[in-house]
């Protein structure tokens, strides 16, 4: 993964628990008050998803690639329990 996109992803995921009343506030809005940290998750994982796509177009201006995604999934992988432990 560029270097660029990587540095961004992990600031957004940083920035993206720090925003957790943001997202309390949206799911407890959606009245899913039973899977409350498994949408708030899906939430966060949405917007790091959406940031990857956007910025390897804006960075690279070009879609991310096979391996790029990998490695995108990879890095959720290496901050998963920091993002799910976030709304435990």
């Amino acid at each position: 993964m560029d270097g660029k996109i990587q540095k961004i992803l992990e600031e957004k995921i940083h920035d993206s628990i720090n925003k957790k009343n943001e997202i309390v506030l949206l799911v407890k809005s959606l009245e899913q008050e039973k899977n409350e940290n498994a949408l708030g998750y899906g939430i966060i994982i949405g917007r790091l998803y959406n940031s990857f796509y956007y910025q390897s177009r804006r960075v690279l201006n070009r879609s991310p690639t096979d391996q790029e995604f990998s490695e995108f999934v990879k890095l959720l992988k290496e901050h998963e329990s920091e993002l799910s432990n976030s709304f435990s």
